[in-house]
Formats: C-alpha cells, structure tokens, sequence
C-alpha cells in the first residue's frame, strides 16, 4: 500500500470542472512533482488532499485512512503538511516564533517548541534569522521558513506549492537541496512546480495535469518524451 492514494478525486466550482477523476500514488520517501500549464487544476488538488477544499468525489488515502473532506487541523494532525505558492509567513514575528506555531501541534511546552523550532530553522539554513522579524527576509528565505514551520508538525507527507518560482539559480539549488534532505528523512514530497530544471533532475515521478485531467504519469524522461504532455506545454 502507498502513503497516499488519491483515486478519480473530481472537483467542482459550479460549472467549472477543476479536477475530473483524478488518480496516483506517492510512496514513503518518494518525490512526486506535479506539473501542468496554468489552470491546470494543480493547486486545486492540492487544496483537496490538504483538506481546504472538500473533493466532490473520490478518495483519499493516507496510510490506509480517507482524509477526503477532513479539515486541514484534521489531516495536518494525520500527517499532511503543505506550503503556499505566496509564502504566508507571521511578519511581525521572529523566524522561530514562526516555526513554534507549528511545533505547537505537537510540543505543549514552549520551551519544547522552541526547540523544535530551533532544529527545524537548523534544517533549512535559517538559524541566523531566529530572532529576527519574518518581514526582513527574502522571498526565497521566507519559503524556506514555509518549509521548517511546516515541517515542525512531523509530517508523513510534505506538500510544496511553487517553492522554486522567482527564484535565481542559486537559489533554486539550496531549495533542491532542501527537498533532497527532507527525502532522506523518509517524507514524502509532493511538489507544484513550474521551474521544471528544478524538479526533473530530483523527482522519482511526475504526475502531468491538464484542463483538471490527468494526462501523463512517469518517471521525468518518460513524461518529458509524452506527446500530449508536449502539446499541452507548447500547442499543436
């Protein structure tokens, strides 16, 4: 059995068809990224296996347990994490007062959380920012920050919107680094992601979106040589 089993999940926003029967696997400690052109119906899914949006149909399953419907304080406590494509950071609080909000979950001394929290920014290169406000860091480091608050809840499964938009290429290196690290701890990545240099070398598969369908599934030399992959990204 997979960690997670998302089977023909569809979802709807009146006549509009986000997703339609929608169906893969992520195994234990295994880098998913999924890709599609804008509208595709990525992030929507996301939405629904998070538990901020409820599927209309379909299931799915973490572990041999339905999360379709929970709320997202249910399947986080199920072992579901995720980050935002706009990073959604505390900006008048500390780098680590951030980080505790989520080791909060399951720390419930703040001297515990706060050294979790500790580890956590250790993880992702940020300790030098502990005290200081989120609002003064970059946009790649407050992503970054996403990923230690997120990962501050022991997640089974991390879910990561866009984490290498916008970024230069340095950077974009240090947050595939990080995703690799986070792999060797035995979580499990599921990835948005439109920089596809960044995702293709370090995905064990890729899971291909289009109109809300699921066109392609592969290893990333499987789906990179798809014709209908092709011609959703650059037309007929």
């Amino acid at each position: 059995m997979s960690l997670l089993e998302v089977r023909d999940v569809s979802k709807r926003f009146g006549g509009l068809t986000a997703n339609q029967d929608v169906s893969f696997d992520v195994d234990a400690g295994q880098i998913v990224g999924l890709i599609g052109p804008n509208g595709a119906g990525k992030t929507t899914l996301f939405n629904c296996v998070a538990g901020f949006f409820a599927p209309d149909s379909g299931s799915i399953v973490l572990e041999g347990r339905n999360i379709a419907g929970m709320p997202p304080e249910a399947c986080a406590r199920a072992g579901v994490a995720r980050t935002f494509q706009v990073a959604r950071t505390f900006a008048s609080m500390t780098a680590c007062e951030n980080v505790m909000t989520a080791a909060m979950l399951l720390q419930h001394r703040v001297a515990m959380a706060r050294v979790a929290a500790m580890q956590w920014l250790a993880f992702v290169n940020l300790e030098r920012f502990a005290d200081k406000p989120a609002a003064s860091m970059t946009i790649s480091e407050q992503r970054r920050l996403a990923v230690a608050r997120a990962l501050a809840i022991e997640p089974r499964i991390l879910l990561m919107d866009e984490v290498m938009a916008g970024l230069n290429p340095s950077e974009v290196r240090e947050a595939v680094n990080v995703v690799l690290k986070i792999r060797d701890l035995g979580i499990a990545c599921l990835i948005v992601e439109h920089v596809l240099e960044g995702i293709m070398p370090i995905a064990d598969k890729i899971v291909v979106l289009d109109r809300g369908i699921k066109i392609a599934e592969g290893t990333p030399q499987e789906v990179s040589n798809d014709p209908h992959v092709i011609t959703a990204y650059l037309g007929d």
